[in-house]
């Protein structure tokens, strides 16, 4: 088991912002090798800048399975084994609609950023893992996926099938020296968060009882336990960052 973070390699989804770029700097800051994904590649060039040197970049739409398949392979004989996979890439879609009012054309492009992306990486990254007896792979989901965001059907719907996959594939390599977790966070205040419209931001943020949302240095914390070598007994699980939302 690979028990020091410098020897580990890093790739997380939605690194050039918000909650995958926390991530991405906290487990640098631990000595890990981080690869930074992103389908815009300015974005990602200025946040590995952010970074340092040390830090590479792959621009890829993780909504294409064979883009994903190519980029992640290349990555793979570069580098060898991801030892630690996040999943941050993510979209609310449009919200505080009404589900019956909602464009299906919306809800096949949040199903396919959050559910398709987060299941096309981690399929991609596994085979590798399983062979080396060692993996992580932190699929960040939302507490909309366990009680469901009047307004956002899309996006609870979405977080909902991360949730039931990490489940899946948490028993699936259970034994092998890899764990599948997920994290289901309240509101936390991100550039996805910003561009939602303030009543729905009001409507989660008021069912939190610490009345505040979390920050991106909670979730980053929260996350590099879960990817930690020390995380090793705990697999298939929705950890909460929620502020007392959450009820189960």
């Amino acid at each position: 088991m690979k028990t020091i973070w410098t020897e580990q390699q890093a790739l997380i989804t939605g690194g050039a912002s918000g909650i995958g770029l926390a991530i991405a700097k906290k487990l640098n800051g631990l000595g890990v090798k981080v690869t930074l994904c992103d389908c815009y590649s300015e974005k990602v060039e200025e946040a590995r800048a952010r970074i340092g040197e040390d830090c590479r970049t792959v621009c890829v739409d993780v909504t294409d399975l064979k883009a994903v398949e190519t980029a992640f392979g290349k990555l793979i004989e570069q580098t060898g084994p991801i030892d630690i996979l996040v999943n941050s890439a993510g979209i609310t879609g449009i919200t505080n609609v009404h589900s019956h009012e909602v464009s299906p054309a919306d809800v096949d492009l949040v199903f396919r950023v959050n559910f398709f992306g987060s299941f096309y990486t981690s399929r991609a990254v596994l085979p590798a893992m399983l062979s080396q007896n060692y993996g992580r792979i932190l699929h960040i989901a939302s507490i909309a996926g366990k009680e469901g965001n009047a307004g956002m059907m899309a996006y609870s719907a979405s977080k909902a099938a991360v949730i039931a996959m990490t489940k899946v594939q948490g028993k699936e390599v259970a034994g092998t020296g890899v764990t599948v977790n997920a994290l289901a966070p309240a509101v936390i205040r991100t550039p996805m968060v910003e561009a939602m419209p303030p009543a729905q931001v009001t409507y989660m943020t008021d069912k939190i009882p610490m009345k505040r949302c979390g920050t991106l240095e909670e979730i980053a914390d929260m996350a590099a336990f879960i990817v930690s070598p020390e995380a090793s007994f705990t697999t298939g699980f929705t950890f909460d960052l929620s502020g007392g939302r959450a009820t189960y």
